[in-house]
């Protein structure tokens, strides 16, 4: 791709493509005062037949990339300006942080455990398992099923 011409999808031609580093292409602008940009490969199309390359963004998005600093490309900055995933380090916590009470991975459980009651699924166990309450001398809250075969059949009334 060295030395293909580069248009933008604003069918503006940028400069040549002067190195490849990375998943960037070096692009070299200007006749005087040259610079250099980075643009991510993925928004790049090689056209060999014309010896061209086609870029899916605009001339002013590449105008406005981070400029080469002696000839290093800084490939977070380049992927931040892009939009690209690259450009975003992962989270310090990596999702093991506080939890805050706006947090959308809150449950009602975790702000039932905060406040010291039992949450809701254990407090359905309990119930179900007929485990004593104080205050309820011992009966169990949901009595057991009967079985089937001496129960008698519900009544109809007319």
């Amino acid at each position: 791709m060295e030395g293909y011409e580069v248009i933008t999808s604003d069918e503006n031609k940028l400069g040549p493509v002067v190195d490849v580093k990375g998943d960037n292409l070096i692009v070299e602008r200007g006749l005087l005062r040259k610079t250099r940009h980075a643009i991510p490969k993925v928004f790049a199309e090689e056209d060999g037949a014309e010896q061209v390359v086609r870029l899916t963004v605009s001339e002013e998005l590449v105008d406005n990339s981070p400029k080469l600093e002696d000839g290093e490309v800084d490939e977070q900055a380049v992927a931040r300006h892009y939009g690209l995933a690259a450009g975003d380090p992962a989270p310090e916590t990596l999702g093991y942080g506080e939890l805050r009470p706006d947090d959308p991975a809150r449950s009602a459980e975790d702000d039932q455990v905060r406040a010291g009651m039992e949450p809701t699924p254990q407090q359905r166990v309990r119930i179900r398992e007929g485990v004593e309450e104080p205050g309820l001398q011992g009966k169990p809250l949901i009595p057991p099923d009967t079985d089937a075969s001496n129960a008698s059949p519900p009544r109809r009334t007319p």
